[in-house]
């Protein structure tokens, strides 16, 4: 069974940072890729990154050259680090992956406000 559970949120300044995490059981994350998603309040879940088995990055337009994916095999987890942070991002981030259709974790809440 295919697990994601999504940490690192919080509340931090607008042009702040964060780093979200994507601990996965059940699938290896060097073999498939990693969707991150954006859920604002009272919007649907919005794709905004992918890193690929490969480790290829895709960044939608919103989050481009501010928002950064990695990861660590070891561990078998994903990263996004957000920077410069705006309101805009604020909402529930989750993690899932096309090799775990419609499964996600508990999601992660991060609140960008002065």
């Amino acid at each position: 069974q295919v697990q994601f559970v999504e940490t690192g949120g919080g509340l931090v300044l607008p042009g702040g940072s964060l780093k979200l995490s994507c601990a996965v059981t059940g699938l290896d994350v060097s073999a498939h890729a990693i969707n991150w998603y954006h859920q604002a309040p009272g919007n649907r879940r919005e794709l905004i990154a992918i890193m690929t088995g490969g480790g290829s990055k895709n960044y939608a337009n919103s989050v481009k050259g501010r928002f950064t994916l990695s990861r660590d095999a070891d561990k078998n987890t994903g990263y996004l680090q957000l920077d410069s942070l705006r309101p805009e991002d604020s909402g529930v981030y989750y993690c899932g992956s096309p090799g775990a259709p419609g499964t996600f974790g508990q999601g992660t809440q991060v609140t960008v406000s002065s």
